[in-house]
């Protein structure tokens, strides 16, 4: 099993604190109703939303994946920091045993954020991740964002 990590960065007007709150702790119910074309729902399976809770994410029609489940590994909101995994679900393609995504929100100068990501790939077997694919599908998501 290899790991393929990846990091990125986005900076928005936005304070940290709105940022976290809107993105993290309010998100399971903001995204799929501000982007419904592309996530249907969101309900934990266990907990909360604290860390060792585990969600079912299902996309929406427009979607090619159908549902990923993730598990809350941390979330420090003192901080802004909030680190998860997919666990399960056909985004993994049978190829990656799990993605983890650490994000960390700070204050920009100019009183927005900086959202700093590392996204690691866990991949099965010989199975080698592409920069360019992660890039593609990153790109397709900071659209959303």
């Amino acid at each position: 099993m290899g790991v393929f990590t990846y990091e990125s960065v986005v900076i928005t007007v936005i304070p940290p604190t709105k940022m976290f709150k809107a993105c993290i702790l309010d998100g399971d119910t903001l995204i799929p109703k501000i982007v419904s074309q592309a996530f249907k729902s969101v309900e934990y399976i266990e907990g909360n939303g604290e860390a060792g809770s585990i969600k079912k994410v299902t996309f929406g029609e427009g979607s090619q994946f159908k549902y990923m489940k993730q598990k809350v590994k941390a979330i420090d909101k003192e901080n802004f920091v909030y680190i998860y995994s997919v666990v399960e679900g056909d985004a993994l393609m049978n190829k990656l045993e799990k993605i983890t995504y650490e994000t960390k929100l700070e204050a920009s100068p100019n009183g927005g954020s900086i959202c700093k990501t590392t996204s690691k790939y866990y991949n099965i077997g010989d199975f080698e991740l592409k920069e360019d694919g992660v890039k593609a599908g990153k790109d397709k998501a900071l659209g959303i964002f």
